[in-house]
């Protein structure tokens, strides 16, 4: 496939959002599908992306559909049934389309500056950090998802695991910056059940410049950017 290059800056564009009625669409990747081998292989890339993806744009899109007939009948009872198919598919669109960003062909090591200064204040050192995440990722039950968010309120980096597809600024507050995803179809056919070794062999693809402008993005501007999305999810 033909990558281009894709920032933070441009994911509120490629997502589109509810408020201006424009269809949501998948975004193209910064990479080729063969390009995090060995660490993760061009199958898995192109199933996880052109299937799983895609699959969460199309049912998005169609719930949204569902959501403004909803509205526009004044049905409350209806817009109430979709809300768990909005926070899921609007969820799994808004977690993969950061997910993409994360990792690079070129990835791997550390982080550098005020990320790695950031990671050392909050977590005690950057192997430190690494233990937590990929703990906290193991230990999701089922499906879900690893986070590094920031708080905020606290100025402070801190992880976090949801389940399923549940979206973390929605569902917790903190502003997404690094997403390990754990669902089975991100690692099976290369790892089999073994998530450890999944989440071992991450790191080595993990774009610590695309996490750097993450962070140093004004956060009440991204924060702004990300509720545009948030607006169509209910924590239920």
């Amino acid at each position: 496939m033909t990558a281009r290059a894709y920032t933070s800056r441009q994911l509120a564009p490629a997502l589109g959002y509810l408020g201006s009625r424009q269809k949501h669409s998948l975004p193209d990747l910064p990479y080729d599908y063969g390009a995090l081998e060995p660490h993760i292989n061009a199958q898995i890339m192109q199933l996880h992306h052109s299937k799983h993806h895609a699959a969460y744009v199309n049912n998005l899109n169609v719930t949204e559909e569902k959501y403004q007939e909803a509205l526009a009948k004044g049905d409350v009872t209806a817009q109430i049934a979709l809300q768990p198919a909005l926070k899921f598919n609007g969820g799994g669109h808004i977690n993969h389309s950061i997910f993409w960003t994360n990792l690079s062909p070129n990835g791997g090591g550390e982080p550098k500056g005020e990320l790695l200064e950031a990671i050392k204040r909050d977590f005690g050192s950057f192997e430190k950090f690494k233990e937590k995440l990929t703990a906290a990722s193991v230990g999701v039950q089922g499906s879900g998802w690893g986070w590094l968010g920031f708080n905020k309120e606290r100025g402070q980096l801190q992880i976090a695991a949801c389940p399923n597809q549940d979206p973390l600024q929605g569902t917790t507050g903190l502003i997404p910056l690094l997403g390990i995803d754990v669902w089975e179809h991100a690692y099976y056919l290369q790892y089999k059940n073994v998530r450890p070794d999944y989440l071992k062999a991450i790191w080595n693809v993990i774009n610590w410049e695309n996490i750097h402008g993450l962070q140093k993005v004004n956060h009440d501007h991204y924060t702004e950017y990300v509720k545009l999305f948030m607006t169509i999810f209910v924590v239920v």
